[in-house]
């Protein structure tokens, strides 16, 4: 029989019971559930920082109907907005000289080139889902601060197949845009046409702008299209 050695049976006895925790260790991790990855942020509601605010048109469609989904509205929809969405869509007329054309940004839902005498104008639709987009009169004045104009234009107020529509008519220079796009000068001898069309789902922005020579004789035609928005199921 070999001689006994107390250090070397102790350093045996270490390796093992340490060999013995490691074995332990590894089965633990491999049992142990893996990690989540984080959520991630909820969607959030676009609004309105300036409706105009926005590049050229281009491009060529026939927007004609306008949901409370377009515009500025997140695809993760809350659900109580993703209920009411078909209650919330509007029609209108548009007049038959305009000619539509595809949305050229995300906040616009429809929009179209005004020909004229003048030159080229434009009408943009805007939408930033139910209730966004600021109030009445903050867009209304907005749109008045946007022209140098010699009066201080009053809004007008009418009621139209359920929706209430406030607009404004606003003649004078139009401002250069401090947001990057739009004129770099200004503008004048222009016309500047807006309202705000409230009802379920809404509201709705319509902006026309342009020479004074274009859309000074198409302001009974803004106002006839605005009297023309609808319900999608409704018909006139």
């Amino acid at each position: 029989m070999p001689p006994f050695h107390p250090e070397t049976e102790m350093n045996r006895n270490t390796l093992l019971l340490t060999s013995l925790l490691l074995s332990l260790c590894a089965c633990g991790d491999r049992n142990a559930a893996a990690p989540t990855a984080s959520e991630e942020p909820p969607a959030t509601e676009s609004t309105a920082a300036d409706v105009a605010a926005e590049s050229q048109p281009s491009g060529d469609s026939a927007p004609g109907t306008i949901s409370s989904r377009g515009g500025g509205v997140p695809e993760a929809m809350p659900p109580a907005a993703e209920q009411t969405a078909g209650e919330g869509s509007i029609d209108f007329d548009l007049p038959q000289s305009w000619q539509s054309q595809a949305p050229s940004s995300s906040m616009r839902v429809a929009q179209a080139a005004i020909p004229g005498a003048g030159g080229p104008g434009e009408l943009a639709v805007f939408f930033f889902g139910p209730g966004g987009g600021g109030g009445v009169e903050a867009n209304i004045q907005r749109w008045i601060d946007q022209m140098e104009s010699p009066e201080q234009p009053k809004p007008e107020t009418f009621e139209a197949n359920g929706f209430k529509v406030t607009w404004i008519d606003v003649q004078g220079t139009l401002k250069p845009s401090t947001m990057g796009s739009g004129p770099t000068t200004p503008q004048p001898s222009s016309r500047l046409l807006g309202a705000v069309v409230e009802g379920p789902g809404g509201p709705w922005f319509f902006k026309a702008t342009g020479p004074e020579a274009t859309l000074g004789p198409e302001r009974e035609a803004f106002v006839k299209m605005l009297k023309s928005v609808r319900a999608k199921s409704q018909s006139v």
